[in-house]
């Protein structure tokens, strides 16, 4: 949907996070809604909304959204909520959970892919992802702490 017909129809569409070429991030990065990278992050990224990782970013991240799109290159997992594009010049080390995925040729991914088409697979596979998180982050803090 354009811009035009999204103002029309009274939704608004606008980028809440922008990390622009040749800027680099380090340490998570929560954002309420539409997400785009296009320099480098080493942090994980929750989006409220749909994030785009332009083909020049490298993230070494997880990464979560609703509508997410990869052209760089990432080293972590991702969870999409709704669907997940890969272009062709994308490059995925880790595992992949969504609903639905276009994989364009060309594209590299070095992982697990699920695709949850039901409701209730969907819910089982986040449950599990965010499990896996948690124990994760809890083993980290007491290797550092």
């Amino acid at each position: 949907m354009d811009y035009v017909n999204s103002v029309k129809k009274g939704k608004t569409f606008a980028i809440n996070t922008i990390i622009g070429p040749g800027s680099f991030v380090q340490g998570d990065i929560t954002g309420g809604g539409f997400t785009r990278v296009d320099g480098e992050v080493k942090g994980n990224l929750h989006a409220n909304g749909r994030v785009v990782v332009g083909a020049n970013a490298r993230m070494r991240s997880s990464i979560t959204g609703t509508s997410i799109t990869i052209g760089g290159v990432i080293d972590g997992n991702i969870l999409a909520s709704e669907r997940l594009t890969v272009l062709s010049s994308a490059l995925i080390i880790g595992d992949i959970i969504t609903r639905r995925i276009e994989a364009h040729e060309g594209c590299l991914i070095h992982g697990k892919v699920r695709v949850c088409q039901s409701e209730e697979s969907w819910e089982r596979a986040r449950s599990e992802y965010r499990d896996k998180r948690a124990l994760a982050s809890g083993s980290n803090l007491n290797q550092h702490g």
